[in-house]
């Protein structure tokens, strides 16, 4: 019966990941649209696509208290209701300050989702599948990723990206539903009445001890930011191709990332099994991630052949969704005790890349025109990922005892 509930938490998280994505990333796909009816420039565009970081950075530390302090199933049935309301109200703008509003309460909703999640996976899975569980979480994310740009425009071949918006936000109220039914009671699962006791977190302890891992998830963000945020208007731009098909290259390029997640996933545990290494599990697929990405990064500087430089940016997606896995476990290697706040304080570093990277993308690509500039900065980000990877420890456990009321 265990296993029966937790593949069935896992499965129904997987479709909250996938929902998620799908609308944190559809505007990227309307951007040319976007910003065409509300006049926006780069710039603009880019600061609308940031504001939903702002409260999500700030709320991962208060997402991942909620989940470890209160019943996380209420917490993410909640997470899912805001994020369809902002997805709604997405739709129904009009200005960029409305637009920017609807961004705002998205990265509330999906800020205080994913530390949650990661603890209810802490709870429901026993610690030999966690690796393969946030690999195939993240997959499913990418898979929105993926889905997004055919899907926008399947539906704006019939209507208008207002109501394409309201559709999709309605697959985050279907979602709400499913997790209420889906998941059993806390007290029910690995953990027992663990739930229901006091929690003292040791905030400042906790966080020097995750310092470097936050650092870590900041370069890789960067990066990812940077595949969600700008590839459909990349190809739209840079290429001169139309929506549709620079919504079918940016398609290409994320499935690539579904593939990724799932082989890290598979690939941290497989290793951490054979060797007993966190070190090796979790750290090793870090940097080959980083690195991978940065060698095929280069070669989209040079190249003006499109389908070449698809493959590239669909290798780079690759490499870098390595490091999705290994990196989202190492909370849980950490302090399973307190899995949804160190996990919160890890994906801080994602949430402050997600302020910088579109706005700094944006400027840049007003100012000069050139997408180059923006591409050499995240490839000196990457280098320093790889570098901050030596400086995590999974493989030596959070004193839990401090932390014990």
């Amino acid at each position: 019966m265990k296993t029966l509930a937790s593949n069935r938490v896992l499965a129904v998280l997987c479709l909250m990941y996938l929902v998620l994505y799908i609308d944190r990333v559809n505007i990227a796909t309307i951007a040319p649209r976007i910003t065409a009816d509300l006049r926006l420039s780069n710039t603009q565009f880019g600061f609308a696509i940031s504001a939903f970081a702002y409260p999500y950075a700030i709320l991962q530390l208060a997402g991942g208290w909620l989940g470890d302090r209160f019943r996380v199933r209420y917490v993410l049935a909640a997470c899912g209701m805001v994020v369809c309301i902002a997805t709604l109200l997405t739709g129904a703008s009009t200005t960029f300050a409305v637009l920017v509003f609807a961004r705002t309460l998205l990265g509330l909703g999906e800020g205080l989702a994913f530390p949650t999640a990661t603890r209810a996976l802490a709870i429901w899975l026993p610690p030999e599948r966690w690796g393969f569980a946030q690999g195939i979480t993240h997959a499913a994310a990418r898979l929105g990723n993926a889905l997004t740009p055919p899907l926008i425009v399947a539906l704006l071949a019939y209507t208008s990206w207002h109501v394409s918006l309201y559709l999709l936000g309605s697959l985050s109220l279907l979602w709400t539903l499913a997790w209420l039914w889906a998941t059993p009671k806390e007290n029910n699962s690995p953990v027992g009445k663990n739930e229901k006791a006091k929690v003292v977190i040791p905030w400042l302890k906790l966080a020097k001890r995750m310092l470097p891992v936050t650092a870590v998830d900041f370069c890789y963000g960067w990066t990812l930011w940077v595949f969600l945020t700008w590839l459909p208007l990349f190809f739209f731009q840079h290429f001169g191709l139309d929506l549709k098909h620079s919504a079918l290259f940016s398609s290409g390029v994320l499935l690539a990332g579904v593939l990724g997640d799932t082989v890290g996933g598979l690939l941290t545990d497989r290793i951490y099994r054979i060797t007993g290494s966190l070190q090796k599990a979790r750290r090793n697929i870090i940097v080959i991630g980083m690195l991978g990405t940065f060698v095929f990064l280069l070669p989209v500087l040079q190249s003006r052949n499109v389908t070449h430089v698809a493959l590239f940016l669909s290798a780079a997606c690759f490499f870098s969704e390595l490091i999705v896995a290994p990196i989202w476990a190492i909370p849980m290697d950490i302090a399973p005790r307190y899995a949804g706040t160190a996990s919160g304080m890890m994906n801080f570093g994602f949430g402050v890349a997600g302020i910088i990277s579109p706005v700094f993308f944006g400027k840049i690509l007003d100012s000069t025109g050139s997408w180059a500039a923006c591409f050499y900065v995240s490839l000196g980000i990457l280098l320093l990922g790889a570098i901050g990877a030596f400086f995590m420890r999974p493989d030596k456990p959070f004193e839990q005892a401090e932390g014990m009321s």
